[in-house]
């Protein structure tokens, strides 16, 4: 007799994620979304197709084969499940949680297009899970790696998938991080309370038991040039510096005390922890905060602040539907009890005797035509200034890259400070790669991610031929 498996039931209703009270997570860092109970999850695999050619698996930017991880699901087999992911992505606890599942896996879903699709990143978050609470971790110890030296600049998403990927094909790799704790983005752009630090170093840990190697407090540029590094023995390089330089809000007023760029504010307490009592560096929040601009950054700090005890406002010179924040974010910062004010922009600041910020000036938008984006362009409403008070402003509206290694690399091609690539990554240097940020600008976990496996596969490519990749025709990353 063969093993009866439980009966697929597409029409059950999409399950929802558990999360804490609104009222006690905006007063804590503990993560918001608690993860599907075991019961949920079995609910919500058997809501997948099981599709003969599985659209969502070609979607997916690292082609995680979703399709059998849910399969092993379907019958409990959750470690299996974690497996299967792992054979493409050591990283399914943090893609888990910040990947945009429903822009690329959940958004070609065949189930979507009658029903809600199938909730595959709170599945693929819940393989991990169960793993880290009931498995050890031993298997992912591989032989020393003895192949060419390989130097990847920057610890983020794109690093961190390249080195996955190269060290199984046997090359020595080591990632070189500016700052002292490991993760870019991940561990200074998001907070803990969407992606726990003990999540994130657990798979982190697991590069280094698979031989990867890391050297913090190393600025590549100033440390040690990309020349440098070649003439210490590395036969190629990957930059994934990512985009850590913000843009300003060019407004009178925006170098009072109190004012802060979300780079700043969210490295501050994502990385240096200011949201701890005795921190060294802490951030000055007070009674009434505003954060400028509409994307996940902005979501962050705006429940950062709410979290630090500030009555909280999220200042958007468009309107709801064209904030680029994820759905999830912006309804929980709405849970959160952070106020929205739309069609509306920062003029000028005003401080007080002690230069702190007390006072913005903004004025009424209304929209116009698309503009570059393809989102109605705001237009400023002559005569609709107004003031409100406010003790503390984050400029949440973009960034660009740390300009640092490229101006010491000035021999490299880049346009507007981005580094200007091949489709597979490679720059107008011989056996220079980039990804991630640093080509595309500000841009999400997943497709750094993709720009990480490309180049890392041709950089397998051009140390496997001793030859440079065919395709040397430069273009602008968009």
């Amino acid at each position: 007799m063969g093993e009866t498996r439980p009966k697929r039931n597409p029409k059950a209703p999409r399950q929802e994620l558990p999360v804490l009270d609104p009222k006690l997570r905006a007063t804590t860092p503990r993560e918001v979304a608690l993860g599907f109970t075991t019961e949920q999850a079995g609910i919500e695999a058997l809501r997948c197709l099981n599709c003969k050619d599985a659209p969502c698996v070609d979607a997916c930017p690292l082609h995680i084969d979703i399709k059998s991880f849910i399969y092993r699901m379907v019958s409990g087999d959750y470690h299996g499940a974690f497996e299967k992911i792992s054979e493409q992505s050591p990283f399914p606890g943090v893609c888990g949680r910040v990947c945009q599942h429903e822009l690329f896996c959940e958004d070609a879903c065949l189930l979507g297009r009658k029903l809600d699709p199938v909730a595959i990143g709170s599945l693929e978050r819940f393989a991990a899970d169960y793993h880290r609470q009931f498995a050890s971790d031993g298997h992912w110890k591989l032989p020393k790696p003895t192949g060419p030296r390989v130097a990847l600049v920057g610890s983020g998403p794109a690093s961190l998938i390249a080195a996955f990927d190269l060290v199984r094909k046997n090359y020595r790799v080591t990632i070189f991080e500016a700052l002292h704790e490991l993760g870019g983005v991940l561990a200074y752009g998001i907070p803990p309370f969407r992606l726990p630090r003990e999540i994130l170093n657990a798979e982190i840990e697991r590069l280094k038991e698979m031989g990867v190697e890391f050297e913090t407090n190393f600025i590549v540029g100033r440390t040690a040039t990309v020349q440098e590094l070649f003439d210490e023995g590395f036969e190629a390089i990957f930059i994934g510096t990512g985009a850590g330089l913000p843009w300003m809000l060019n407004i009178p007023g925006e170098n009072l005390i109190g004012v802060y760029t979300a780079n700043e504010f969210l490295t501050r307490i994502n990385l240096m922890r200011a949201y701890e009592e005795g921190a060294d560096t802490p951030v000055r929040v007070g009674k009434r905060t505003v954060v400028i601009g509409g994307g996940n950054s902005a979501m962050d700090a705006a429940r950062w602040a709410k979290r630090l005890g500030s009555e909280t406002t999220i200042l958007f010179r468009r309107g709801r539907k064209e904030l680029r924040a994820r759905l999830e974010e912006i309804e929980h910062a709405e849970e959160e009890g952070i106020h929205f004010s739309f069609l509306a922009a920062p003029v000028r600041l005003f401080g007080d005797e002690n230069g702190c910020v007390r006072e913005m000036e903004c004025i009424r938008m209304e929209l116009g035509e698309p503009d570059s984006s393809g989102r109605p362009a705001p237009v400023p409403v002559p005569g609709s200034e107004y003031r409100i008070p406010v003790d503390t402003v984050v400029a949440a509206i973009g960034q660009a890259p740390n300009p640092t290694l490229q101006r010491a690399t000035p021999q490299l091609i880049t346009n507007r400070g981005k580094i200007v690539v091949t489709e597979t990554g490679q720059t107008n240097l011989p056996m220079v790669f980039a990804g991630g940020d640093v080509v595309r600008g500000g841009s999400t976990v997943i497709l750094a991610m993709r720009d990480g496996r490309a180049a890392a596969e041709a950089i397998h490519q051009a140390l496997s031929s001793k030859q440079e990749p065919a395709d040397t025709t430069l273009e602008v990353r968009q």
